[in-house]
């Protein structure tokens, strides 16, 4: 029993004397570290997928089909103003906001198609049927807006399609 003490003993000394040292022994706490990874894994991830609002979910949606082609153009941002204003009822000052957030957050043309995917099999079921086929529909005249919609496009539109048909819906409003 008194080598157990004794080893105990020393692995205390030992810890309290990296601490003082300024080494980090936080590590060792099981409760520190779970939150410390949890803290991680959100704000190391991919920030798009921290969104649950429908509205703001429904807005990087009907953006992203506008960049799946590249970059927004005059035509394409003026149709995602006229929809946002005309469906969501926003005031231009938070169109711009909006818009501004949804080009930061799909800054990477590449990744547009797969953050989208990934976004709308998260937060299907915070969308009313009502919801879903308004986005659907403004996604349609986002893409239509330059003429005949990509392939790409098409392809997008109608595997969204498929996600929000798929899932149950809520009844909650836009607003």
């Amino acid at each position: 029993m008194h080598i157990v003490l004794g080893l105990l003993g020393s692995i205390v000394t030992i810890l309290f004397l990296l601490n003082r040292l300024g080494i980090d022994i936080g590590w060792l706490h099981p409760a520190w570290w779970r939150r410390r990874r949890q803290w991680a894994s959100k704000y190391q991830g991919d920030p798009i997928f921290s969104i649950e609002d429908p509205l703001h979910v429904a807005a990087l949606l009907v953006i992203g089909v506008a960049k799946l082609e590249g970059d927004l153009t005059v035509e394409l941002k003026q149709a995602v103003r006229d929809q946002f204003s005309e469906k969501f009822s926003m005031s231009e000052k938070e169109i711009a906001d909006l818009l501004g957030s949804a080009a930061h957050l799909l800054a990477a043309p590449q990744l547009v198609g797969t953050q989208l995917r990934e976004l709308a099999n998260r937060n299907t079921k915070c969308f009313s049927n009502e919801q879903a086929e308004s986005m659907l529909a403004m996604m349609d005249n986002v893409a239509a807006a330059e003429g005949e919609p990509s392939g790409e496009q098409r392809e997008y539109a109608s595997e969204m399609r498929s996600i929000f048909a798929a899932h149950p819906k809520s009844d909650s409003p836009w607003n």
